[in-house]
């Protein structure tokens, strides 16, 4: 198994279809030639996720996502002001969208996204084309922080992994609809809804679709481990583990955040959840604060213990 493979070698899997393992800040990707609809078939097979779930685009300039996706004034107040970074914009698709219609699900809007690591820009810059990415795990299954468990994942049926590190950040990106000026949150996320209400003011939320989801991630049942999770637990049961937050709940050595850092307890969350997955059934998890991103902490959690 290849831990780190250089960027030519990434770049020439792409040209011929195959897949990749990319870090990005938010969580790493199985990264994909978005215009090709085997390279996303092989996505939607290795990950085993339902064909009606779309991926993410991402790109690595403005002018590659307008040649995407149609930008109102409000969606390119938001690009300018959040990209590259852990936003996702859907969009209506425009009339020179190159995205497999498999990668869109079959909708009339585009997923975009401008990833602020270095490496994966420098990959999508040299392909040259939008590369779909959804994090490198099989579906429901908690998502990647570090390059070792997309290796733990897929072991030999992905043999190039890009190692850049841990995330830094180690939570999804937000995505927002953006329709004319109208904003609506589909899925919370590393970017706080009071940054961005702070630019365009209050937005709508439409989550938890699971009929026809717009965007990644909104299916209910997302980021599962395979132990049974009990949410808002101020101690844990006989026969649970301990997933504390904060000073107030320190029943163990397990903590998201002992100081009750928010952006601490992101970036720990989904490390801490296959680590303890590994070692018990139960897992009880201490309240986590509902506001900034605690939102899109307790947003991952209530999914996972469905």
């Amino acid at each position: 198994m290849t831990m780190s493979a250089n960027l030519s070698s990434a770049l020439s899997a792409l040209r011929a279809g195959k897949l990749v393992g990319m870090p990005t800040e938010t969580v790493y990707g199985l990264a994909g030639d978005a215009t090709n609809p085997k390279a996303v078939a092989a996505i939607y097979a290795l990950k085993q996720r339902p064909s009606f779930n779309p991926l993410i685009a991402h790109i690595a300039s403005i002018e590659m996502a307008q040649d995407q996706a149609r930008f109102s004034p409000t969606a390119l107040k938001l690009s300018r002001a959040f990209w590259p970074g852990p936003m996702t914009l859907v969009l209506p698709v425009s009339d020179t969208n190159t995205v497999c219609d498999l990668a869109r699900a079959g909708l009339e809007t585009q997923a975009l996204r401008w990833p602020r690591h270095e490496l994966a820009q420098q990959l999508i810059s040299d392909f040259g084309k939008p590369i779909v990415a959804p994090s490198a795990n099989k579906s429901g299954k908690v998502s990647p922080t570090q390059p070792e468990h997309v290796r733990e994942e897929f072991g030999d049926e992905l043999p190039i992994i890009l190692d850049g590190g841990p995330s830094v950040l180690g939570l999804e990106s937000t995505v927002l609809f953006v329709e004319d000026d109208k904003v609506t949150l589909l899925r919370p996320g590393s970017l706080a809804r009071r940054d961005i209400e702070a630019l365009v003011g209050p937005i709508q939320s439409a989550l938890h679709d699971d009929t026809a989801p717009k965007s990644p991630g909104m299916l209910s049942r997302h980021y599962a481990p395979k132990a049974k999770l009990r949410l808002n637990a101020a101690s844990p049961e006989a026969d649970e583990t301990y997933l504390g937050f904060g000073r107030s709940f320190d029943h163990g050595p397990h903590s998201l955040s002992r100081s009750g850092d928010l952006q601490e307890a992101a970036s720990n969350l989904y490390a801490m959840l296959r680590d303890l997955d590994e070692i018990s059934d139960k897992i009880a998890i201490a309240p986590i604060p509902d506001e900034g991103l605690g939102e899109a902490i307790n947003d991952r959690l209530k999914r996972a213990s469905l």
